[in-house]
């Protein structure tokens, strides 16, 4: 029965998808080397180790919406779930190495994004914990079918300088926000009636007029 053991070696954005996606270069080991995997339907959950790292003042003014003051985060600072990602590893022997794909997204509304965003720059601590399907080849029985134990797990750290290059890419100069309607509709009247030619002159509007302390 196969005995697997993961390790991430490094991550980059994946080009030419749809969609912003991180890849995570994964280094898979089974410990039987004379076995052979036939296929792995892999699962990972990821999670943001929060607590495993250090933050400038900078940093923990951003974070204020997240965890709340400084002085309150030995009880706020958490692990915190990133997101779920799923690959298909083809056969193999021995080890091998496969990219899981990693979702991402630059929606504001996401706890994930608004602490990337938050980061100034070295690296986020990430704990994966895989689960999933194993075929693998007996020699006495043929193909056979095991289940991942949920202690298999990897740790990484992720350079912040890398999701900034996926979010650049996918949205450069550009950050995206996502508004109740009914918000989206007083805006967009305030924008009509103004005479405003884009979003952020409206937004920028209603911030000068903030800042004087005039109604809108």
């Amino acid at each position: 029965m196969p005995d697997l053991q993961f390790a991430v070696e490094g991550a980059e954005a994946m080009p030419y998808s749809a969609t912003p996606l991180l890849a995570l270069k994964l280094r898979i080991r089974n410990n039987d080397t004379s076995e052979q995997i036939t296929s792995i339907l892999l699962q990972s959950q990821i999670q943001i180790e929060t607590p495993r790292r250090h933050y400038s003042p900078q940093e923990q003014e951003r974070l204020l919406d997240l965890f709340g003051e400084p002085e309150r985060w030995s009880q706020t600072l958490r692990n915190t779930l990133w997101t779920h990602a799923t690959v298909n590893v083809p056969t193999f022997q021995g080890e091998t190495c496969a990219e899981l794909p990693v979702p991402c997204t630059f929606d504001f509304n996401v706890g994930a994004t608004k602490y990337f965003h938050a980061l100034e720059g070295g690296n986020v601590p990430l704990c994966l914990l895989f689960s999933g399907t194993v075929f693998y080849n007996d020699q006495e029985r043929g193909v056979q079918i095991a289940r991942i134990p949920w202690d298999k797990e990897a740790r990484y750290k992720l350079p912040v300088e890398v999701w900034k290059n996926v979010m650049d890419a996918y949205y450069p100069n550009t950050a995206w926000l996502a508004l109740r309607r009914d918000v989206f509709d007083r805006l967009h009247q305030y924008k009509m009636q103004s005479g405003l030619a884009t979003w952020e002159e409206a937004l920028e509007a209603l911030l000068a007029a903030s800042r004087k302390g005039a109604p809108a």
